[in-house]
């Protein structure tokens, strides 16, 4: 009996890790709004911090249901890279719209706030260990002044850089050579 996973073209393939890859994306992006919207308007609860931890977890998470009902619990690394490369993609390009979208309309200076606040205590830190900090402080001056859609963009390039790094754990944490046997009972 050969498995249908490994009938596929090499197009069938690809074709089908993207359109995985894009509805996980969209999960992902929800759990990043989630995170951002915490961090933003909830700073003294941790929720925001735990949802971004939860990052390369909810990624295992989808690529296992992936790898499990889709290709029968077998993966090579190179899809499991694919799949999960492409998701931090697609959740990057949506959650950079929806910064753009909150940066542009929504925001009306709380993020600066937060960061003067931020930039606050990090200073006075850094001055007690004997740390000169204006160039800190020019840095953060500078970076107040980018417009919605190039803080978007870097978030978004930040987004895809952590990604990568991650997608390579989790392909290495996920690939399955046997098939996934759902009844371990013989």
């Amino acid at each position: 009996m050969r498995i249908f996973a490994l009938d596929m073209t090499f197009a069938e393939a690809l074709t089908q890790v993207r359109a995985f890859a894009r509805q996980d994306g969209l999960i992902l992006t929800l759990v990043w709004i989630g995170s951002f919207v915490s961090v933003l308007y909830i700073p003294q609860s941790v929720i925001g911090s735990l949802l971004a931890m939860a990052t390369p977890f909810v990624v295992i998470w989808r690529l296992t249901k992936f790898r499990n009902n889709a290709l029968n619990g077998i993966i090579s690394f190179r899809r499991g890279l694919a799949y999960s490369w492409l998701t931090f993609f697609y959740a990057s390009l949506l959650f950079c719209l929806a910064q753009y979208i909150y940066f542009r309309f929504l925001d009306h200076g709380l993020f600066n706030s937060i960061l003067i606040t931020a930039t606050q205590v990090v200073s006075e830190t850094y001055q007690t260990q004997g740390f000169d900090t204006r160039d800190f402080k020019d840095a953060i001056e500078r970076f107040m002044t980018l417009k919605p859609i190039q803080l978007s963009l870097i978030f978004m390039m930040q987004n895809i850089f952590m990604g990568t790094i991650m997608s390579l754990l989790i392909a290495t944490l996920c690939m399955r050579r046997g098939p996934y046997k759902k009844n371990f009972r013989q």
